[in-house]
């Protein structure tokens, strides 16, 4: 067997849909699938110039890179998705359930609409993506799914959207041996406070209402490296979660939180 060289990329040949992939921690992770040889689908519900924009970006550098339109919270949708990423790509080998959407509201403040959006693309726009990807897998898939350090961590005002997260650990862990039978395997991953847009927008809710706090204050009250994570640390930890070195590790929700307390 011959010694692996440096140029040697841990996803050489496989294929892989990338939800939510036009912004954040999607597309840092579209990137670096594609950086590790995955032909990558960048999957996106509105912002379609952003995702155009990567798989051009991609496609220029010799990958193969589709953007796809579709709002996975609509489960014919997801299986749309699905059927036109493995048409275009041949397959799909990974599947990087990473759509989702925030919510931070008081308990009188919920209403039903708010409790529909938020668990309809977080925990049932995860599951149903996860179903219909598996229809094209085969032995040796790999499926990570987007959880979150609030599942474990009592916020002001943010009962929904932590309860949705949970449920995705829980999804990960009870899907795990089914989907071992088939040789794939699901983890997810819960990442800290990390740049992007929608912590820019919504990142000062993290703080006790009575005592706000400045984001590089906040960060280093809240996690033992000082600060917040960069998209691409958080798709590094993707990245070696879905290939093949990751074989024995399923069911697993991976903190990538920078020591979060």
């Amino acid at each position: 067997m011959p010694e692996p060289t440096s140029t040697s990329r841990s996803l050489d040949g496989k294929t892989a849909v990338v939800t939510g992939a036009s912004r954040g921690i999607g597309r840092a992770t579209a990137i670096r699938l594609a950086d590790e040889g995955a032909a990558v689908a960048i999957n996106y519900r509105a912002n379609a110039e952003a995702a155009e924009s990567l798989a051009a970006s991609l496609t220029a550098r010799g990958v193969r890179a589709v953007a796809i339109q579709a709002d996975v919270s609509d489960p014919a949708r997801s299986a749309e998705l699905m059927d036109r990423a493995a048409d275009a790509l041949g397959g799909v080998d990974i599947l990087v359930s990473n759509a989702g959407v925030e919510y931070f509201g008081s308990l009188e403040e919920i209403t039903p609409d708010d409790f529909d959006r938020v668990f309809g693309t977080n925990t049932r726009g995860q599951l149903f993506a996860v179903q219909h990807a598996v229809r094209h897998m085969g032995s040796g898939g790999r499926i990570l799914l987007m959880s979150s350090v609030s599942a474990h961590k009592s916020v002001f005002r943010h009962a929904v959207y932590a309860a949705s997260k949970a449920a995705v650990e829980a999804m990960a862990l009870n899907l795990a041996p089914e989907l071992a039978q088939r040789g794939i395997t699901i983890n997810a991953i819960a990442p800290g406070g990390t740049e992007s847009d929608m912590s820019a927008e919504v990142g000062h809710h993290y703080s006790h209402p009575e005592v706000p706090l400045e984001p590089e204050v906040r960060a280093k009250a809240m996690c033992a490296m000082g600060r917040f994570a960069r998209p691409e640390e958080i798709a590094a930890a993707i990245a070696f979660l879905v290939s093949d070195g990751a074989s024995y590790i399923t069911g697993r929700t991976i903190p990538v939180d920078g020591g979060f307390f």
